[in-house]
């Protein structure tokens, strides 16, 4: 993805979590030099550690429209303090999915996260569980709670989020999701995020 769509597309986003009253944090606006600067002199070595910032991916396929998704890691905590039960056991996201672009079906095997509707369009979320290894199983549906409601959902049921609502993703809880007639802002609070070995995506990922 050339530098100048990357730049569109963070200009955008950043209009759009405004326009919902989301301001992000200063280091957003930081220029590589002032980030690298900050990173070398250990001042935020943390933010670095923790991967906090900016993330686009088209997932390695070239089509960002299609297959796609815009996030932001504002606070992220320590794999050791969630082994210990202890500390910063948690993490925050804000992400865009347009319309109709696609975050293709994944799960995660530690991560439990709320993915929540903060504005725009329906969030559509389409749903599978495991078998009993914890790989995906075409044939058998989820049980998880909507703002803390019990819902039992068919094997590839979508569940449509409005905004203001949530949705609680367990590991094992196979999911892809896409704006529905519209982009979504959405948030995500789960525990410790790491999108280097926890996300598990049922087709391969370039």
């Amino acid at each position: 993805m050339k530098r100048s769509r990357i730049n569109d597309i963070m200009t955008a986003a950043d209009e759009m979590m405004r326009s919902f009253g989301f301001t992000l944090p200063p280091f957003a606006y930081w220029n590589p030099e002032e980030f690298r600067a900050r990173v070398n002199d250990g001042s935020a070595r943390r933010i670095a550690d923790a991967r906090l910032g900016w993330d686009i991916t088209d997932y390695g396929q070239g089509e960002f429209d299609k297959l796609g998704l815009f996030l932001f890691t504002l606070r992220n905590g320590i794999l050791s303090d969630l082994e210990r039960g202890r500390g910063m056991v948690y993490a925050e996201k804000l992400l865009i999915s347009r319309q109709d672009q696609v975050s293709p079906m994944h799960t995660h095997f530690i991560k439990s996260e709320d993915i929540i509707n903060r504005g725009g369009a329906i969030l559509a979320v389409e749903l599978f569980g495991s078998d009993a290894n914890g790989n995906f199983d075409g044939e058998k549906g989820v049980t998880v709670l909507t703002d803390g409601l019990e819902r039992r959902l068919q094997p590839g049921e979508v569940l449509k989020l409005a905004p203001g609502e949530s949705v609680t993703l367990n590991p094992g809880d196979w999911h892809a999701f896409w704006g529905e007639n519209g982009d979504v802002l959405i948030g995500e609070v789960s525990t410790v995020n790491d999108d280097v070995t926890d996300n598990v995506f049922r087709e391969p990922i370039g």
